[in-house]
């Protein structure tokens, strides 16, 4: 254990000494305005008030010159996509939703891990273009069914170049933000199942969710490119989903130490025998290409959403 515990205390100090915070500009964008409580009546008027504010955002990335930030806000604008919701503030957070919510029977959860932000969410990588691939996947196996997806980015996603991402802060204020989140889609739609597909740092998110929502319809999560869940055993999770574990063969994470001490790390590592999830086969590619078209690993978590469990293959 100590060399494990070294290499640990190595990357933090690493993370410290290449995040250390600098002066800079006030945040130039302002916070979303008030929005309409989740419900099905109110549905319209949120989608609405949420695209006033990607709006107005779009308007200040124009005034500052922010290039990154103005092309990807006005793809969000495109006609046909719907935001529950969004905060131009830091990074940015935004929740999107792919398919008809109100009308589905099953509904996926993507909870994306670090480097997220608003600048790259429609990447391949990262949340907003994985979650379109996970929808055309299930949609072109079940053309049929009643599905939804929904891009979660609803917390502060951490920097891999920071002490952050070694510890639970941030996934302790998404994890209550995803519960009041799945809490009121279920206001939406209170027929849903709900699967929730956590990837890297989003599987500490929802580990640290899943006790909270066992109320709520949550028959799957899974956890893929994990660095620990922050519990010993899937059973200490507190939940009644059966819960999966996934990681590809490429992945850098086989490399992380998979410990907890003096406040870092997360634990048992997830696709272990010792920790009792359901495997399943994450094919070969690479961290960020769990959900990438034609991939192993995408048509087995379009399975898992889709509630076909029993036609996921194994690992």
């Amino acid at each position: 254990m100590p060399g494990v515990r070294q290499s640990l205390a190595a990357v933090s100090l690493l993370a410290a000494g290449s995040a250390a915070p600098a002066a800079g500009p006030a945040d130039p964008y302002a916070a979303p305005g008030p929005a309409p409580a989740l419900s099905a009546p109110a549905l319209t008027a949120r989608y609405q008030s949420t695209e006033r504010d990607i709006g107005r955002a779009l308007a200040t990335a124009k005034r500052v010159h922010d290039k990154d930030r103005a092309h990807a806000l006005s793809a969000f604008l495109a006609s046909g996509r719907r935001f529950l919701a969004f905060d131009p503030r830091g990074s940015g957070r935004a929740v999107e939703v792919v398919g008809d919510l109100e009308h589905a029977d099953r509904i996926a959860v993507v909870v994306p891990g670090a480097d997220n932000t608003l600048a790259n969410y429609d990447s391949p990588k990262f949340v907003g273009g994985g979650t379109r691939a996970l929808y055309q996947e299930a949609r072109a196996g079940a053309p049929h069914s009643r599905f939804a997806v929904i891009a979660w980015l609803g917390y502060d996603s951490p920097s891999t170049l920071s002490t952050t991402v070694l510890t639970g802060r941030r996934a302790e204020d998404g994890a209550r933000g995803l519960e009041r989140f799945l809490a009121g889609v279920h206001q939406v739609n209170g027929d849903a199942r709900f699967a929730l597909l956590c990837h890297s740092y989003g599987s500490v998110v929802c580990a640290k969710a899943a006790p909270r929502l066992a109320p709520l319809p949550v028959d799957d999560i899974a956890l893929y490119g994990s660095p620990g869940a922050t519990v010993d055993r899937a059973s200490d999770l507190g939940t009644p989903a059966r819960v999966w574990a996934g990681r590809a063969k490429g992945d850098w994470m086989r490399y992380v130490p998979n410990v907890r001490f003096a406040g870092l790390g997360f634990g048992t590592d997830p696709v272990s025998p010792r920790f009792g999830a359901l495997r399943f086969d994450a094919g070969t590619g690479p961290h960020s290409a769990y959900l990438k078209p034609g991939s192993r690993a995408l048509r087995n978590l379009a399975l898992i959403a889709l509630g076909r469990t029993a036609e996921v293959t194994h690992a």
